[in-house]
């Protein structure tokens, strides 16, 4: 069919002309795969601690390790990942993650010694450490108006993980052990391989790089599946002004037609956008201020997450004597810790559902700083000792806010952050959740059990309380707004 090349259109145009549909069901299928993935890999480390522990003798400190490696995997996969796919691709980024994850994690069912499972535990880290790659790549098939909606669904899908993995530990573990829970446990991320063949790159990536006729072929595609039609016109490509920071054209600039000379020069250019210069561009006069209160933010999150998970297992059981830490211990060999986990984690379902019904009402900012009070609402009566059934209904509805918060900055980074460091700076982003997720046990754990419940509880309160406050300063509210492919 010919187009009248006088017109021109950008992909956000085109999402929005083709409206969801079956394509972005397809992709939130594959994305939320990976999702459940990573889930299931952080989830069985719960599990499998205390029956290896067990079988080699080991301290608590070697305990510990093999979360510990895991996380520090993390913190250099979120990094490395996100450079990758800004620059060789989102498809690629995704492809090595999955690899990693998925074979690290198979053969750490056959580990001959400790050694050998902290060492592959940590390789899984850095597999895992490209979950933002699959977020980012999902978010750029959405279109902008129901994107916060369409990105809680997404959310949906950790949950699922978690859940599905307590209900593997409960039906494996007492009869298979722990190294057919780790090699179960891989089976997603091989899902993610088996189907690899069908994903398409993302087509604002593609623009990005001035690869606008593999682009349209992505759109063509996406139009035939969902039936719908694209605007009128090429598509425009913002290739060039991307790679220069001090140009910022208009989402309706004119296709781009480069000679020869000049497209080498622009991939020279492109090449160069490395682990240094995707930080420096973060770090820019332009993107400092939403960088810095972004990683605030996902701090505060997974402190506060990872906290009140702690605080579940420490305060349900007979939390006015400290004494019991011994009995706490041996009811964590039972079964019922199967059936404690599978019941919390229904704690998300709610955070998720109040999530997405106000995230594109109410906005990111506001919808973030609302669910983060409410939650310290809810920690506020644990200042001092109350009755367990008291207790878990404050720290269920604790969790479910934080669980809705900790989704909506998921959300809110992608959509700041231009195309060419979107995954990076998500990628960042994560990896300061991740410090979080590291200092909370070592922190919270000895005030908990050192019987310092107030002052647990008060540290929980104040991070959360940094993280509200910081949703106020973020410049900008990206609810409906275009995802960028420059610096604006």
């Amino acid at each position: 069919m010919l187009r009248d090349e006088s017109a021109t259109f950008t992909v956000d145009d085109a999402l929005l002309s083709m409206r969801s549909g079956k394509f972005q069901a397809l992709v939130l299928a594959y994305a939320g795969m990976g999702s459940v993935s990573e889930a299931m890999e952080m989830m069985l480390l719960s599990f499998v601690g205390p029956s290896v522990r067990m079988e080699w003798k080991l301290s608590s400190y070697e305990d510990s390790m093999i979360t510990s490696a895991v996380f520090v995997g993390m913190l250099l996969g979120a990094y490395s990942w996100g450079v990758v796919s800004d620059k060789y691709g989102r498809r690629m980024g995704f492809l090595f993650t999955a690899l990693i994850t998925s074979g690290a994690g198979f053969l750490s069912a056959f580990s001959p010694n400790y050694l050998c499972l902290v060492s592959l535990r940590f390789i899984v880290g850095i597999g895992l450490g490209g979950g933002p790659v699959l977020t980012s790549w999902f978010l750029e098939f959405v279109p902008s108006p129901n994107r916060g909606y369409w990105m809680v669904v997404f959310s949906f899908f950790w949950t699922i993980g978690t859940i599905l993995e307590a209900s593997l530990a409960w039906v494996v573990m007492p009869s298979s052990g722990w190294r057919w829970l780790l090699a179960f446990s891989s089976a997603p991320s091989f899902l993610l391989l088996l189907f690899y063949g069908f994903v398409p790159e993302s087509p604002r990536y593609l623009c990005m790089k001035g690869r606008t006729a593999d682009a349209m072929v992505v759109l063509e595609s996406v139009a035939e599946i969902n039936r719908a039609t694209l605007p009128p016109g090429l598509l425009a490509s913002n290739h060039k002004t991307e790679l220069d920071e001090n140009i910022y054209p208009s989402e309706e600039s004119p296709l781009i037609t480069c000679r020869k000379s000049e497209t080498a020069t622009d991939e020279d250019i492109g090449s160069n956008i490395g682990a240094i210069s995707a930080l420096y561009k973060l770090l820019s006069p332009k993107l400092i201020r939403s960088t810095l209160l972004i990683w605030m933010v996902f701090f505060g999150n997974a402190f506060a997450y990872y906290g009140i998970v702690l605080l579940t297992s420490e305060l349900s059981n007979d939390h006015t004597d400290c004494a019991s830490k011994e009995l706490r211990s041996i009811q964590t060999k039972d079964v019922n810790l199967y059936e404690d986990v599978f019941i919390t984690s229904f704690a998300e379902v709610p955070g998720l559902l109040l999530s997405a019904v106000i995230v594109d009402r109410v906005g990111r900012k506001l919808s973030m700083a609302g669910l983060l009070s409410i939650s310290c609402i809810f920690l506020l009566p644990l200042i001092f000792h109350q009755e367990e059934a008291l207790t878990t209904t404050l720290l269920f509805g604790a969790r479910a806010c934080i669980m809705g918060s900790f989704t909506i900055i998921y959300i809110y980074a992608p959509e700041v952050y231009p195309t060419s460091v979107r995954v990076t700076g998500v990628g960042i982003a994560s990896s300061m959740g991740r410090i979080g997720g590291i200092i909370c046990p070592l922190v919270a754990v000895g005030l908990v059990r050192g019987c310092h419940q107030t002052g647990a509880i008060l540290l929980f309160e104040s991070v959360i309380l940094v993280s509200g406050v910081a949703t106020f300063f973020l410049p900008l509210e990206t609810s409906g707004r275009e995802l960028t492919d420059s610096v604006r």
